[in-house]
């Protein structure tokens, strides 16, 4: 174990790293550039005389043969014809490289003979020599901490606490990179493909021990000891949070797993089972595991369902109390205490206060109106009402968790009449994470063009607010939390 460790600490940490076989014909150097960033050495192995020039100008030393290498290698990329695997995997083996990813697919997932000869060849070759084999069929590792990428796409030099492994390359691209822009870091990231040698375990066990990792997500399509996973994660479910998202679930899928990685089929209520019985969390998608990973980076534990809604039009008040309600996270009543300072504070024209609340009109209206509502000269202003409101809802027993609407074309409308009201909004959701202990979330659901709804999450994630495009990822999102933190606390 400690041996199978120290390998996987070179491979996710590497000061060295080798691409073999990398083409500008079949990817224009895609592994070579992705390495531009990498903080370490990076060097080439290639034999075809055409391809010196090209490597040249990208500022890599070439060689013609791995041994000839004059370093130590950690970190090996490996993307040569099927038939060449097993002379480079005997390279690597006698080099003593750290760990192995191979790009190269066309083993037993094809369920052709040569390919399961194949496979069954570097497998064994892999284990018998004790080295770090990632795939076949897959990208590999991703550490933006050092540079290490494995798709030139990706962001360098900004890691983060969320460790995904994932069986597929697509899978693990797309959460790197639609992830960061949802606010969520990489701390070490590793696509396995047909996972030969290493499985999901294995790179499990790993991130468990990890320092930089407090979160551990996993894309499975299937595993080939349950046991030995079921037991891991039954061990040390409270340690981290992990989150598991089970390709192939029908039936349909299944046979797709089969062909994409070579995954046996496996009862899907076999899954939800382990998954309950261990205390992960369930995700079926992409967008679902994006947002429930934003959900526990971003808001302290909660374990209760009671929801205290703030929104800014009386419609919207109605279709998130029932998108949340549907979700079981009810928009409790609030106490007697809290209703009488509402009622001291808003101008109640036309706009509910009871759960959810309507801000909308009363931020709209100048404080002469209101005053003239109120019967009262002694209102607090409107540059009050959004951090009175949730000064009411912090200290109410009755609610968990706080939820506020805000769309970009409401944001442009209430600036119109209060200019500064964009800069209010966020300090006062900032105070309010800083000083609370009840998880708030945003929804910004869709407007007019992408250009304002963009800013505002790049300037609520500066924040460390979680925020979310509709009601129901929100809902969906904070349930799952909730319900993760009801079995472990």
């Amino acid at each position: 174990m400690e041996e199978k460790f120290e390998g996987l600490e070179r491979a996710f940490n590497p000061r060295t790293v080798v691409v073999i076989g990398d083409k500008m014909e079949n990817n224009n150097y895609s592994f070579l550039r992705a390495l531009a960033t990498f903080q370490g050495t990076v060097y080439s192995v290639n034999i075809d005389p055409k391809e010196f020039p090209g490597i040249d100008a990208l500022g890599v030393k070439n060689y013609t043969r791995l041994l000839d290498v004059p370093a130590p290698i950690d970190y090996a990329i490996v993307a040569v014809p099927r038939e060449v695997t097993p002379l480079i995997l005997e390279d690597c083996i006698q080099k003593k490289v750290g760990g192995v990813t191979l790009f190269t697919s066309g083993f037993a997932e094809t369920k052709t003979n040569k390919g399961i000869e194949l496979a069954d060849k570097i497998s064994k070759m892999a284990k018998d020599a004790g080295l770090n084999l990632i795939g076949p069929n897959c990208m590999g590792i991703f550490n933006p901490r050092i540079g290490l990428k494995n798709s030139p796409a990706q962001y360098a030099g900004d890691g983060g606490s969320v460790g995904f492994i994932s069986q597929s390359g697509g899978h693990a691209i797309n959460f790197s990179l639609i992830g960061y822009d949802n606010g969520i870091k990489i701390s070490k990231l590793v696509s396995y493909g047909n996972g030969y040698v290493l499985d999901s375990t294995d790179y499990c066990e790993y991130l468990l021990q990890d320092h930089e990792t407090n979160i551990i997500a996993l894309y499975i399509e299937g595993i080939k000891d349950g046991r030995r996973f079921f037991n891991l994660l039954n061990k040390t479910n409270n340690k981290k949070p992990i989150l598991i998202w089970k390709g192939g679930q029908t039936l349909e899928g299944s046979r797709a797993t089969a062909s994409h990685s070579g995954s046996l089929l496996e009862s899907n209520f076999m899954w939800e089972t382990v998954i309950k019985q261990c205390g992960a969390i369930k995700i079926d998608s992409l967008e679902e595991l994006i947002d429930t990973v934003m959900m526990l980076l971003y808001t302290p534990p909660v374990k209760e369902n009671r929801v205290g809604l703030i929104s800014l039009s009386g419609g919207q008040c109605v279709n998130m109390t029932d998108v949340f309600s549907k979700r079981g996270l009810t928009a409790h009543l609030l106490t007697d205490r809290s209703y009488k300072k509402l009622s001291s504070t808003l101008a109640l024209v036309g706009a509910s206060y009871k759960n959810p609340i309507d801000l909308g009109g009363n931020l709209s209206l100048a404080e002469k109106t209101r005053r003239s509502l109120l019967g009262r000269d002694d209102i607090p202003s409107r540059e009050r009402l959004l951090d009175i409101t949730l000064e009411i809802l912090d200290n109410d027993e009755n609610i968990d968790s706080v939820v506020i609407e805000m769309s970009a074309d409401l944001m442009r409308w209430f600036q119109l009449s209060f200019p500064s009201f964009a800069e209010y909004f966020y300090n006062t959701l900032s105070h309010f994470k800083k000083h609370s202990r009840k998880p708030i979330i945003v929804i910004t659901p869709p407007s007019r063009g992408d250009t304002g709804t963009i800013e505002m999450k790049r300037n609520l994630f500066e924040r460390g607010i979680a925020n979310f495009p509709s009601f129901s990822r929100g809902a969906d999102a904070l349930k799952k939390v909730v319900g993760y933190y009801q079995r472990r606390l």
